[in-house]
């Protein structure tokens, strides 16, 4: 895999080091790459960091020896252990996958010592946003109808629905956002209450009730294991507001309005076949449309934002510029009485430290430690590591272990206190900062999130992922100014400025004011480009039959 930004920028020179790389913690045994620097290239000595000669050509967002660390030695990164020298390290080494590596950790969990204190907005003073007040006290950033599908095999039938509605046809429902499908691959070849059937209906269940979401159809074929009716009862589904549909029912009670109103069904098989379910699907849609339109935008506080945390494509930089910039933005939503949720959780293995020292409980900090065990256990029954992650793209990035990806991932949280650790898909019900747990790979991951109901996605990428997700639109955060420059079109935001002397302070008040915006109907760059309905993916253990 080539970079053009590894390409040499001159010959061998003589720079001060703190103009072309970052030290970022007093204790650590490497620098990070400002610029590509030349073989040769003789760093001088500041106050804080020593005279180096770089041995090697060393890419931008990379990591060069400031200590020598003899085999089998730690090296730290950002004050902490990011792997294990699997031969000796020279100062001025290129510091990578050639001569780093993984070692067993000794972890201090000290639960619960170090619970920062948030200092709360008044009530009276937070920030307000334009969103959608729904009747169980959520606030949506969108307004959708979603069609949503119980297998793969209705999943066409409801992307023919929802493409049916294109712009033109719902000019006259200014309050809607969009009709979207909600199509997957499973919902069957599985047995019915197992894990797998469980997760998938926590997850569509989810999905449904999500405060983004102003009405829903369910469509299914008819003898798959993911039954509807199972689903609604499981989850006690009910409709929103379906004045026609509520009409009807209570017509077919004799008059008496039923205690619970069901949410509208169709089985491709009762109804005879595909097209004739398309039809009833646009039928019915046309119906729900007034309804849904009803809802309008007010401003409602900023405490109603339930912002899931991902981070995809991450390089060198991710956890020096976006992820800690993401971290201001999230502890300004807290202090304003917003809600923050982490996910992916082997990408905080190797820093699941940093996170129990911030549990509000003990039982708090032992229930993310438990989740990480789950992990490894997981991992060995299928027969791979961890260290799995980095991907390729993020090694070319300049990460090198899981150890030193997870340190710079958890600082997209902020600082504070960890509230609460959720199954996936769980519903977040707890303020402030909690953790859920879910895969690192980002559509199974968000869809949990979204599941939980996070209203709206903050993504940051080193390497330039194109992330969007329906029905929460996702924020992109660049964390260098190179790839900012060259995918303009896709990154909202550009922590990357950070190594050009912006404070992180000033670009995490960007990040808020942008996921401010987006929450009142701004486009992210993702939703602009109708990015988003192929990224619904729930989270399969693997157990089809």
């Amino acid at each position: 895999m080539t970079n053009i930004d590894f390409l040499p920028t001159s010959e061998p020179e003589t720079v001060n080091f703190d103009d072309v790389a970052v030290l970022l913690h007093p204790s650590d045994d490497v620098a990070v790459a400002k610029r590509t620097l030349t073989a040769g290239t003789m760093l001088r000595a500041s106050a804080a960091t020593p005279a180096v000669r770089v041995d090697a050509l060393i890419p931008t967002g990379h990591k060069f020896a400031v200590r020598a660390a003899p085999a089998g030695q730690t090296v730290r990164r950002y004050g902490q252990v990011i792997g294990f020298a699997k031969s000796d390290i020279r100062l001025g080494d290129h510091v990578h996958l050639h001569n780093l590596g993984l070692g067993t950790l000794s972890l201090d969990y000290a639960f619960c010592s170090d619970v920062p204190v948030v200092e709360f907005v008044a009530p009276e003073q937070r920030r307000t946003f334009m969103g959608y007040r729904r009747a169980d006290g959520r606030s949506g950033t969108r307004n959708y109808l979603a069609i949503i599908s119980s297998v793969n095999c209705s999943a066409h039938t409801v992307r023919k629905i929802a493409h049916h509605f294109t712009a033109e046809r719902l000019a006259d429902f200014p309050n809607v956002d969009g009709v979207i499908a909600i199509a997957h691959g499973f919902g069957c070849a599985t047995r019915a209450g197992s894990d797998d059937y469980t997760l998938l209906q926590r997850t569509l269940a989810g999905i449904a009730i999500h405060p983004n979401i102003g009405g829903y159809i369910l469509v299914g074929l008819g003898c798959e294991t993911n039954q509807l009716s199972e689903l609604i009862s499981n989850y006690q589904l009910a409709w929103k507001d379906a004045p026609v549909v509520r009409r009807q029912a209570i017509s077919a009670n004799g008059g008496a309005a039923p205690a619970v109103l069901p949410p509208p069904s169709l089985y491709i098989q009762e109804s005879g076949g595909i097209r004739k379910t398309i039809d009833a699907g646009i039928e019915l849609v046309q119906s729900l449309l007034p309804a849904v339109n009803k809802n309008k935008r007010e401003a409602v506080p900023v405490s109603g934002l339930t912002v899931a945390l991902q981070c995809g494509g991450s390089d060198g930089w991710s956890g020096v510029t976006a992820n800690p910039a993401l971290g201001v933005a999230c502890d300004t939503l807290v202090q304003n009485g917003g809600s923050v949720v982490l996910a992916e959780t082997p990408e905080v293995y190797g820093a699941e430290h940093m996170l129990t020292r911030r549990a509000v409980t003990r039982e708090v900090g032992e229930k993310l430690i438990n989740k990480i065990k789950w992990w490894e256990r997981h991992a060995a029954k299928h027969g791979v590591e961890i260290d799995n992650n980095p991907s390729a793209g993020n090694k070319v990035g300049g990460l090198t272990t899981i150890y030193e990806k997870s340190l710079g991932a958890v600082a997209k949280a902020g600082n504070t206190p960890l509230n609460a650790v959720y199954e996936y898909a769980e519903q977040v019900r707890s303020p402030g900062f909690s953790f859920m747990d879910s895969p690192g790979y980002d559509p199974v991951g968000a869809t949990g999130q979204a599941a939980g109901g996070c209203n709206l996605i903050v993504f940051t990428t080193g390497r330039g992922s194109c992330f969007g997700f329906k029905p929460a639109p996702s924020i992109k955060v660049a964390s260098n100014s190179v790839m900012y420059e060259r995918m303009t079109s896709d990154m909202d935001v550009n922590a990357g400025r950070v190594l050009d002397g912006v404070s992180l302070h000033e670009v995490g008040a960007e990040i808020f004011e942008k996921i401010v915006a987006v929450a009142s109907g701004q486009p992210s760059l993702s939703e602009a480009q109708g990015v988003g309905e192929e990224e619904f993916q729930p989270w399969n253990l693997g157990g089809i039959l």
